[in-house]
């Protein structure tokens, strides 16, 4: 079965008088994948419903804030063709209390309430007509870019966390991806420190791809790729809209307008100071300190030597700590102060057991990346005044 047939037309369903028997744990799948895209606080009411579509075996469920919307689908038996919007929460807190191994009927009564029969529970819920639902997008049918899932998941992991939470910094809201016939890019930053990873791949593609995608469209992205078996995302979009297909499911996203910083131009070159670490080690070093710095700068002292690294930290609110590890390095002094939360930060998100510090002094901006990584994974961090 083409994936296009899992995910009917928006147009296809007439607002009919919908019915349906879908089992619970895949009506409740679905709606758990659609609910963080469920606009919560709306002064427009259809949005905080989810769109249900019937037709032929499958119902399909849709999900929208207007910059965000996701349209999923699962097996039912379909008795009478229809469409309606039912309130989100609602339904997937009741649905969650249902026995898993049940089949669940739906059907839509007189001025838009809707019947739940599951055993002996019989519910009814106030929907809306379907017609006060968003019109939603349809995949395009040229330009698609298939990446791998596992690909993807690994560089969405590795940027998200740099992104900037200021919305007056509205190109630094989500991350910057480039998509080249044999290489994909993800950059993010929040201008104190960048994100940058890059993964060899064939992607067929002949120029530059270029997008910015927002952050809730990514961290929506990283949970469906976390959650299936699909091997491949399909990638695709038009002048104001990002589109992800992922078997079944397809996310769409506005997309970001704007110039994004010229990360090039910050990357540092040639650091004269190489420290090789170990993760854990150095993780829990900082965040022993860390524990004593200043709870508004986070800021932790770090003072390289022959043979170890210091780490410092103290605050008049909660004391002063001191700790220290080995390291292979025989190179000039240097003391210089990071955000002990942007080190930690980047330890989160590295698979690797071994990292590279790399600076050159105390006023330019370090870096950090994993010993060995397939994803040539580099994280800038710019220094702290101590």
């Amino acid at each position: 079965m083409s994936t296009e047939t899992l995910i009917p037309d928006a147009t296809a369903v007439a607002a009919g008088p919908l019915e349906i028997i879908v089992k619970q744990a895949d009506l409740l799948r679905e709606l758990a994948a659609s609910q963080g895209v469920v606009e919560r606080k709306t002064t427009i009411p259809i949005l905080s419903n989810y769109l249900f579509e019937a037709s032929g075996s499958r119902l399909s469920l849709t999900a929208t804030d207007l910059d965000l919307s996701l349209c999923t689908s699962c097996t039912a038996t379909v008795k009478k063709d229809g469409a309606c919007a039912i309130p989100a929460r609602r339904l997937l807190d009741y649905v969650k209390l249902l026995p898993p191994d049940a089949n669940i009927a739906i059907k839509v009564l007189e001025n838009n309430w809707v019947s739940i029969r599951c055993g002996r529970s019989n519910t009814k819920m106030v929907g809306m007509t379907r017609t006060n639902f968003p019109v939603q997008q349809s995949f395009p049918s040229s330009g698609v870019i298939p990446i791998s899932a596992q690909v993807l998941s690994g560089m969405l992991a590795r940027t998200i966390f740099a992104i900037s939470n200021e919305e007056s910094r509205y190109t630094l809201n989500g991350a910057f991806m480039s998509i080249k016939a044999e290489s994909i890019t993800m950059v993010a930053t929040d201008g104190h420190r960048l994100a940058h990873c890059q993964h060899a791949g064939k992607f067929g593609v002949s120029g530059e791809v270029k997008t910015l995608i927002p952050k809730k469209a990514m961290e929506e992205l990283k949970k469906l790729l976390d959650s299936t078996d699909a091997e491949t995302v399909e990638f695709a979009k038009n002048d104001s809209t990002l589109f992800f297909r992922i078997g079944s499911r397809l996310l769409t996203s506005r997309m970001l307008v704007g110039q994004f910083p010229n990360f090039e131009a910050v990357m540092p070159k040639d650091p004269s100071k190489i420290v090789p670490v170990k993760t854990e080690v150095l993780n829990s070093a900082i965040m022993r300190v860390a524990q004593f710095a200043d709870e508004r700068s986070r800021a932790v002292r770090m003072r390289l030597e022959k043979g170890e690294v210091k780490f410092s930290a103290s605050s008049t609110e909660s004391g002063e700590s001191e700790d220290s590890i080995e390291v292979d390095y025989n190179g000039d002094p240097l003391t210089i102060g990071f955000n002990a939360a942007y080190i930690a930060d980047f330890l989160k998100a590295v698979d690797d057991d071994d990292v590279r510090m790399e600076m050159k002094d105390a006023q330019s901006a370090a870096q950090l990346r994993p010993a060995g990584d397939a994803y040539e994974f580099r994280y800038v961090v710019m220094p702290m005044r101590i």
